[in-house]
């Protein structure tokens, strides 16, 4: 029989949502249904209300980001049955991205308290950026049905070629104001690591906060400079070059030019208002993991 103090959604629409859905029948225990992304914080808010303790979301980093927003603060927990393309959040923590043994840990996991950050009040989980990712993205989004996901991002990457535009960047950090002109700032949940195999994912051992990293000036072989030198020697390589300043921070402040303008959140691009304004929310978001990865609450 179901439980019903633990409620499952799942994204169909997501890359591996039938298969997720089949694993978490399979195992059972699982009040188990459908969601749309977009009517998934009312489904949550739902279910809290009915008492669930664990609310079991599968779906892509889009989906889990809007799951994790509406239960920021609450006593239920999230758990996480990865179904996208790069699943940066469950790996991150420890999730397997296999959908059955992420069905088993989501009803006997322990649960532990996660960071979480906002941009103007909205939730991510992973990553945030300004500038010329956000021209990559929308880039490669356009091509990925027709060349799939691998060969759309190494065209979307050559593209970037001479379109690359610097803009100015007040930052506030620790309140004291920096200026710079930039092609691209990037802001991390977390510290992360920049140097391959693991880049993108949390550094071992990193500092807690928002990461930001500024590359200084804007032009496209500046980014690849950086992007290179990253991948192949790390965090401290590009500050000692000179590249990119990078800072673990509590808070940032983002202000263009524009009254609006285009920020990637997790992947997704959203338009937003003038300044951005950037928090990290300390032990916000109560989250199923594997029992030894579980911190004392």
């Amino acid at each position: 029989m179901p439980n019903h103090q633990i409620r499952a959604f799942v994204n169909l629409a997501s890359g591996s949502g039938e298969a997720a859905r089949a694993a978490l029948e399979e195992f059972g225990g699982f009040d188990v249904a459908p969601c749309e992304p977009g009517q998934l914080d009312r489904q949550i808010e739902r279910a809290v209300r009915d008492g669930a303790e664990r609310v079991v979301v599968a779906g892509g980093d889009g989906t889990i980001a809007k799951a994790a927003a509406a239960l920021v603060g609450k006593e239920t927990a999230l758990a996480v049955v990865p179904g996208g393309t790069l699943n940066h959040f469950a790996k991150d923590h420890g999730i397997p991205t296999d959908p059955v043994k992420a069905a088993e840990l989501s009803a006997t996991g322990s649960t532990t308290m996660t960071d979480v950050a906002t941009v103007n009040g909205r939730v991510f989980l992973n990553t945030s950026s300004v500038g010329a990712y956000v021209v990559f993205v929308r880039t490669r989004e356009r091509l990925e049905r027709r060349f799939g996901y691998a060969l759309a991002t190494v065209i979307a990457a050559l593209r970037l070629l001479g379109r690359v535009r610097a803009f100015t960047v007040e930052l506030e950090l620790d309140g004291q104001p920096r200026r710079y002109r930039s092609a691209l700032v990037f802001v991390g949940v977390g510290e992360r690591e920049l140097q391959l195999p693991s880049v993108g994912g949390l550094a071992e051992n990193g500092r807690r906060g928002l990461h930001v990293i500024v590359v200084r000036g804007g032009t496209w072989a500046r980014l690849v400079a950086v992007g290179l030198v990253a991948a192949f020697r790390g965090n401290e390589a590009i500050k000692r070059d000179r590249l990119a300043d990078t800072f673990v921070v509590d808070a940032c402040r983002i202000e263009f030019r524009r009254k609006r303008g285009r920020v990637a959140v997790d992947g997704e691009i959203v338009e937003m208002s003038s300044p951005l304004s950037y928090r990290v929310e300390r032990d916000a978001l109560r989250l199923v993991v594997a029992t030894g990865d579980a911190r004392d609450e």
